[in-house]
């Protein structure tokens, strides 16, 4: 599985991306409400608009839970999110914050999280980091298809084909 392949420190972030794995597993849920990672994306950038806050909090939370060595807490919350995820049998639907999903809609999500708080820190620590290909080619899918749904999948492609920039800050999120 593509989240065992490399270790992330974003403190924060990373750490709620892994614990959200092992908590939503936890929780049932009795219907799918949302279909695809890029459904998942689609309501939270509409709830980050509407609560940035709540977000920001999360994040400290999760942040502060980690204590005094956060490295090692990330490795043990990934330890624990790939071993409840080796538990399970079949594709069971689960309650995210955006509602009901199956697991294997909700994963990819966590890998999008992974990676891009990986390159954060890199770029922060003016790191070399090597994010594995099937991780690194998920998450360009999931930001693709995000910005083709926004309607600016033609600028992203004049853009990726050295056509035309991107505007400043741009972001599909």
């Amino acid at each position: 599985m593509a989240i065992a392949a490399w270790p992330s420190t974003r403190p924060s972030h990373t750490g709620r991306s892994l614990t959200t794995v092992t908590t939503y597993l936890a929780r049932p849920a009795p219907t799918v409400d949302v279909p695809s990672a890029v459904a998942y994306y689609s309501w939270v950038v509409q709830q980050v608009g509407a609560d940035p806050a709540g977000v920001a909090d999360r994040g400290r939370q999760a942040g502060a839970a980690l204590g005094p060595d956060p490295a090692a807490a990330i490795r043990l919350l990934l330890a624990e999110a790939l071993g409840a995820v080796r538990g399970v049998t079949g594709d069971p639907v689960i309650e995210t914050l955006a509602g009901g999903m199956r697991l294997s809609d909700y994963l990819p999500t966590r890998i999008f999280e992974l990676v891009v708080h990986t390159l954060d820190i890199a770029a922060a620590q003016d790191l070399d980091v090597t994010i594995p290909a099937d991780a690194l080619t998920d998450t360009i899918r999931i930001a693709t298809e995000l910005a083709v749904l926004r309607g600016d999948g033609p600028s992203l492609l004049l853009a990726l084909t050295g056509r035309k920039p991107l505007p400043d800050n741009y972001s599909v999120l």
